[in-house]
């Protein structure tokens, strides 16, 4: 049996394995799923001479540690924060030996929401449909982590990344959502589609990697009922009978029946896993291509 093993002393409250996904299969009724902050989980599989694609840890404000049974290197990006191995303090956004049997404690975010755990040779938990990615609302995919669970590690696959520093994320301090309005904006009405725009908005305590929600001003419908069910991709504003906006992350289901105002760019979509509750939101209309 291998030592190449990961041993989950602390989850966290909410540390899940994460690749690129699932995509391609939204036919199946199957969501793309995936890290919600890809920069910053390629850029700590860089440090670490893993691809791009290869599984990380995600976690969700407060960290987790775990103890490898071999000498490993990790490095740990996404929204700063502690780091420590056996109690000493280490580098953030470096690439850090950890010895056989010592624990790597990942701290609370000082600043953000998710930060991203890179392990050489990645985390070898098995694929399903391609992807070693936890996917919250099917089901697909490793369980989160849990306190004593084993996690798989693969080989190494280069050496890590000599570098004199890693950039330093700086968490929104307003997240900026550019949108394309549509395809569903004229179930709204003008005043609606206005105050989308206009008015200030803030993050949702109630966000999860399915969708951020939104507190502000309810948008006004133009028309009632509700349309069937129809496909639903990356980044869609969904208005559910709220009135409040809702943009769907990596985890967003498939399909679904409330009209959708627009859609927000992909490349928005990254800094909005790492906005706070309460943080002010803004949507920004811009041109189809």
């Amino acid at each position: 049996m291998s030592d190449r093993v990961l041993s989950v002393v602390r989850a966290g409250s909410l540390t899940t394995v994460q690749d690129r996904g699932r995509p391609g299969y939204a036919h199946l009724g199957v969501p793309r799923s995936g890290v919600l902050d890809p920069p910053a989980a390629v850029l700590v599989n860089r440090l670490v001479g893993n691809p791009p694609d290869a599984a990380v840890l995600e976690t969700t404000l407060n960290g987790c540690a775990v103890r490898p049974r071999a000498t490993v290197t990790v490095a740990v990006g996404g929204a700063p924060g502690p780091v420590w191995v056996d109690g000493r303090p280490a580098a953030w956004g470096a690439p850090v030996v950890v010895p056989a049997g010592a624990l790597l404690e990942v701290g609370a975010a000082t600043a953000g929401v998710r930060s991203y755990v890179a392990v050489d040779g990645g985390i070898a938990v098995e694929p399903v449909l391609g992807s070693r990615a936890t996917d919250l609302l099917s089901g697909l995919g490793p369980a989160p982590l849990a306190n004593g669970m084993t996690l798989p590690l693969g080989a190494p696959a280069g050496p890590p990344a000599r570098l004199d520093g890693a950039p330093l994320p700086r968490p929104p301090a307003e997240l900026v959502l550019r949108v394309t309005p549509g395809p569903r904006d004229d179930w709204f009405t003008a005043r609606a589609l206005r105050n989308l725009t206009t008015c200030a908005y803030r993050v949702s305590a109630a966000s999860n990697r399915i969708g951020l929600r939104t507190e502000g001003p309810a948008l006004e419908r133009a028309r009632p009922g509700e349309l069937p069910s129809e496909g639903l991709v990356l980044g869609a504003v969904q208005v559910p009978p709220d009135g409040r906006p809702v943009v769907f992350l990596a985890d967003h289901p498939t399909t679904g029946g409330y009209p959708v105002i627009a859609v927000v760019r992909a490349a928005d979509l990254p800094a909005a896993a790492q906005a706070l509750p309460g943080v002010p939101v803004r949507f920004v209309p811009v041109r189809r291509r």
